[in-house]
């Protein structure tokens, strides 16, 4: 299989810039399955310790060492919350109608990397007794930065256009987290173990896609047999950051 590396700010661009827009039609239901394990070779790069003693309410609900998780790695070389999504051959679906919901709790994003159809709404809360302010950075949506006092509603919005979106907080620097907005239902969020595994799909030719957005992209095309199921594994370089 041939693998095509991109690096994490070019795959932005020139994954967003191929996806079109078409008029969506419901998804037929297909139970084949592609599934499979990200890893990385090399030196990982250390998560760093985050030091919220500025923040007493949020310190106090974590009583062990809190670290970054821009690279978080597991057992046998595996990479956690990397987005791995069909990027070409998929049929045009509609956007769920069902919220995804990112939290800020302790002073985190919570999940680290959320990932959801283009148009299907999405809420932000605000489940801390300090107040956040909460700021998107996209390249293709609007870009908005709003206050979330504690006990206040949640923010309900939503991203047409798909892209990953970096996600910070203007009163909490170490707060760092993504939106994964896509234009298909079939993607997958690697977790400690680093396996993924995507459900839903018809028999025949895919391009896969894992993003980390530290170490970037990489594709690969899977073919589904007609037993319903393929692998498809991903290996990543560790680089400093």
């Amino acid at each position: 299989m041939r693998m095509i590396h991109i690096s994490a700010l070019a795959a932005v661009a020139l994954g967003v810039t191929a996806m079109r827009h078409r008029p969506a039609v419901p998804a037929p239901a297909f139970d084949a399955t592609i599934h499979g394990t990200v890893t990385f070779t090399g030196t990982p790069p250390k998560m760093h310790p985050i030091d919220m003693a500025k923040e007493p309410s949020c310190a106090a609900q974590h009583p062990t060492e809190i670290k970054t998780e821009t690279v978080v790695t597991g057992p046998n070389n595996s990479l956690e919350w990397v987005v791995v999504y069909v990027s070409a051959g998929d049929q045009v679906s509609e956007a769920p109608t069902a919220k995804v919901t990112f939290t800020q709790k302790g002073c985190e994003y919570l999940p680290h990397v959320l990932a959801m159809h283009a148009g299907q709404p999405l809420e932000i809360v605000n489940a801390d007794k300090t107040s956040h302010n909460i700021h998107p950075l996209p390249r293709l949506n609007p870009e908005w930065n709003k206050s979330q006092p504690p006990g206040s509603p949640p923010i309900e919005t939503s991203y047409a256009r798909p892209e990953f979106i970096a996600v910070k907080c203007n009163i909490h620097p170490w707060m760092h987290g993504y939106f994964a907005v896509l234009d298909t239902p079939h993607y997958a969020i690697t977790g400690p173990d680093g396996n993924f595994s995507i459900s839903g799909l018809a028999p025949g030719k895919y391009t896969l896609t894992a993003w980390q957005e530290h170490m970037g992209t990489q594709s690969q095309v899977v073919t589904v047999g007609a037993d319903g199921n393929a692998t498809a594994n991903f290996v990543f370089k560790a680089m400093p950051y």
